[in-house]
This record gives structure tokens, sequence and C-alpha cells, in this order.
């Protein structure tokens, strides 16, 4: 599956932004997917899982409460609404999507990964 990330910008602190992840060559019902961010210096982080089959979702602590992860399977697309922003969410946010089952949630558990939005948090 490809993967195509979008919706980045430049937020004031406690704004909201909307990522999308549009899918091709593939079915987002049929992938666990997840968010990833990685900030200058940093290594890449998860953000947010959504599972296959079903859809439960799971949230890095440093985001629960404030992020929403979700998929629209009819326009094959992810979604990370993202609210009540903080500088420290200042990073490139990736999407990535793999066909095994379970609660994975280390970057190698992901087969196929976008190519990342930047997210800009300003105090």
């Amino acid at each position: 599956v490809q993967l195509q990330a979008s919706g980045g910008g430049l937020v004031q602190a406690g704004g909201s932004l909307r990522l999308s992840c549009e899918a091709s060559g593939g079915t987002t019902s049929r992938y666990r997917m997840g968010w990833f961010r990685q900030a200058p210096g940093k290594g890449r982080e998860f953000v947010a899982l959504i599972t296959w089959p079903g859809a439960g979702s799971y949230y890095s602590d440093s985001v629960k409460g404030r992020f929403t992860i979700s998929r629209n399977n009819a326009k094959n697309t992810l979604y990370l609404q993202m609210n009540n922003l903080k500088p420290e969410d200042t990073a490139v946010y990736y999407c990535a999507a793999d066909l095994t089952r379970g609660w994975g949630t280390s970057t190698p558990d992901f087969g196929s990964w976008g190519q990342g939005t930047q997210v800009t948090v300003s105090s």
C-alpha cells in the first residue's frame, strides 16, 4: 500500500489540526494503521494506532485525551484529529500501515510509510 500524508501546518498553541493519510493499492479496513512523529534531533515515536480487524485505538500518554485517530474506509483515508496542540507536538508526522493484526506500535511493526507532513506549534 502507498500512503500520502497531508494536513500539516503552522498553528498557535491551543489550536487544532487534522492530518489525513490517503492510501492507494490497498484497503484501509484491512490494515493496522498508525501515526508516528519525529522532532528535530529525536527518534521517531509512536503517537496513535487503529487496529485491524475492528477499530480499536491506542495512544501514547503524551497525546491521550487530545488526539483522535480514525479512518474512513469508503475514502481509504486515515485521520488524526489533533486538539489543544502544544509546542512540544512540533514534529514531522508520518502515517504507517501493516497487514498484520494486533496492537504493535513499534516502527518495525509497520511495513508501509507515508512521506511525512510538518506540524509546527508556536507558543
